[in-house]
């Protein structure tokens, strides 16, 4: 019987965990998604609260950014997001941080020049109080 019951009391313990990480993948995925909105509409106010003051922001060309850099090139137009569809997203959560993989299909013009890109996107989340963070992002060119 204490066999039993300590199965019964292992598998809820388990089904409370997992709850709990769809939950947390939830709200990273409402963070993501209110963050692939202000890459459309930026405001400074809104992708400064969503960013670390460490952020590292590589783009496909190479170009890397830090906070300030990012946030400027959305803001003032130099780069503008037209369309931008985020697809095929992973989240696989480690404590406090996350890593996130999505397949990202826009159309922008930057610098004046219109394209249209499809490339697979690495980000980094951490989890702070005020909510989630993005740390990190790396951008490759998709086959």
């Amino acid at each position: 019987m204490k066999k039993i019951f300590a199965l019964i009391l292992l598998a809820g313990l388990f089904s409370t965990v997992a709850i709990a990480q769809s939950k947390t993948e939830k709200e990273l995925a409402g963070t993501i998604e209110k963050f692939r909105l202000a890459l459309i509409d930026p405001d400074s106010v809104t992708l400064s609260s969503m960013v670390s003051g460490e952020l590292t922001y590589a783009h496909s060309t190479g170009l890397v950014e830090n906070k300030a850099a990012f946030i400027q090139a959305l803001v003032s137009g130099k780069s503008d997001f037209k369309t931008l569809e985020l697809s095929n997203q992973r989240i696989q959560l480690l404590d406090k941080m996350a890593v996130v993989w999505h397949d990202f299909a826009a159309d922008v013009v930057d610098n004046g020049n219109a394209a249209s890109v499809k490339l697979i996107v690495l980000t980094v989340w951490h989890r702070q109080k005020s909510g989630w963070k993005l740390v990190a992002r790396q951008a490759a060119r998709s086959k």
